[in-house]
């Protein structure tokens, strides 16, 4: 693993050089090429989230926070990608049996197999507990699928699914081969924002699971598999969007530092620097909660669910703020097709409503707070 990025410094280099020059393109093609996809893996990316021994980086948390960061910062859709998969991955090695981490953590961990996550449903979105698919268990322990798949995140390229359903004693987590008999695959095109990261909805009927596909305890996924893979999500896009507010920062700062103007520089311009100032002072603020979810994380402390709403919250907050100031920076070339600027716009409004909205986490923040008040 010694030649792998590790770092910060390294990767942003390894961004600089594979993602950030090909971004706008993966923007307007609606996809992710294989050659980049190949080369994660070769990064060490894709195993990021999981332990060396298994053939994953075994970064830790705080680490991978940086990785999502700088991978944000190049492309949001290519950091989408890599956020489902890991919540995939950190679920098999958490949650899976022996048979199962056995087969899929190294295939994982090398980008063999993409997974993607299926639990968004037409009636079920923030509200996870209202998911309509079913699993019926049939005499030989094994289970019939049935349902429908919304916004699923890699749809579109990924083999493994990991799939959540109604079962007679509650919501159940599986492990869903792509080429299962049943499993229609509908790409998704035309999204706002994160238009690479290749969505689909999929459809399951009377899809014949063995006995082997239930990842967990039967009826317990909403409360374990969950609660916990939402977690690494958020977290994922909470440091995703502390990098658009960095691309933003970078962008704006240049763009003003080289234009000129017959009166004086957009650089000496007051409003451009209040904007690059609340640029500045929201990209530290937002990757300080991110480090601080990480931490906690790291020492497996409760406490890191409601940091990490709280990082999620406000880095996705701020990326909407730096990229509409971004755009603003610059003017009407901002707003043309291929450049970044409109494309952080874009990326940045899906962080506020992917991994619980902008809403769910005043909600959950606040509900919070009175706690606090009431200690």
């Amino acid at each position: 693993m010694s030649d792998r990025p590790h770092g910060r410094e390294e990767f942003r280099a390894a961004v600089d050089a594979e993602i950030a020059p090909r971004a706008a393109g993966f923007d307007r093609d609606q996809a992710v090429p294989g050659d980049v996809l190949a080369r994660m893996g070769e990064l060490g990316w894709w195993g990021a989230i999981l332990p060396a021994e298994v053939g994953g980086s075994g970064l830790d948390m705080v680490t991978l926070g940086e990785l999502h960061e700088e991978v944000g910062r190049g492309c949001s859709s290519v950091r989408s990608l890599l956020t489902v998969h890991s919540m995939v991955a950190y679920a098999v090695s958490r949650w899976g049996s022996d048979e199962q981490r056995a087969r899929w953590l190294p295939r994982l961990a090398r980008g063999e197999t993409v997974g993607a996550f299926c639990l968004t449903e037409r009636e079920a979105g923030s509200d996870v507990a209202n998911i309509a698919a079913t699993a019926v268990r049939q005499d030989d322990g094994g289970f019939v699928l049935d349902g429908a798949k919304r916004w699923t995140t890699g749809g579109q390229i990924a083999h493994l699914l990991l799939v959540f359903a109604r079962t007679g004693r509650g919501i159940s987590a599986f492990l869903v081969e792509r080429d299962t008999p049943g499993v229609e695959v509908r790409p998704v095109h035309g999204m706002l924002g994160t238009r690479g990261s290749m969505l689909a909805e999929i459809d399951f009927r009377d899809c014949r699971l063995g006995p082997d596909a239930l990842l967990g305890p039967d009826g317990f996924a909403l409360a374990t598999v969950v609660t916990g893979v939402l977690d690494i999500g958020r977290y994922s896009v909470a440091c995703g969007s502390v990098g658009i507010v960095q691309a933003c920062l970078e962008a704006g700062a240049r763009f003003t530092a080289e234009r000129g103007g017959r009166a004086q520089p957009l650089s000496e311009h007051q409003l451009i620097r209040q904007m690059l100032t609340q640029m500045v002072t929201d990209v530290s603020a937002a990757r300080l909660l991110c480090r601080q979810a990480g931490e906690l994380k790291d020492r497996q402390d409760p406490q890191t669910i409601m940091a990490t709403w709280i990082a999620k919250y406000f880095a996705s907050t701020a990326a909407a703020r730096a990229a509409s100031d971004a755009v603003q920076i610059h003017g009407a070339a901002g707003c043309a097709p291929d450049h970044p600027a409109q494309r952080y716009y874009r990326d940045a409004k899906v962080m506020e409503i992917i991994e619980g909205s902008t809403q769910i986490q005043q909600i959950k923040i606040a509900e919070e707070a009175y706690r606090w008040t009431a200690r």
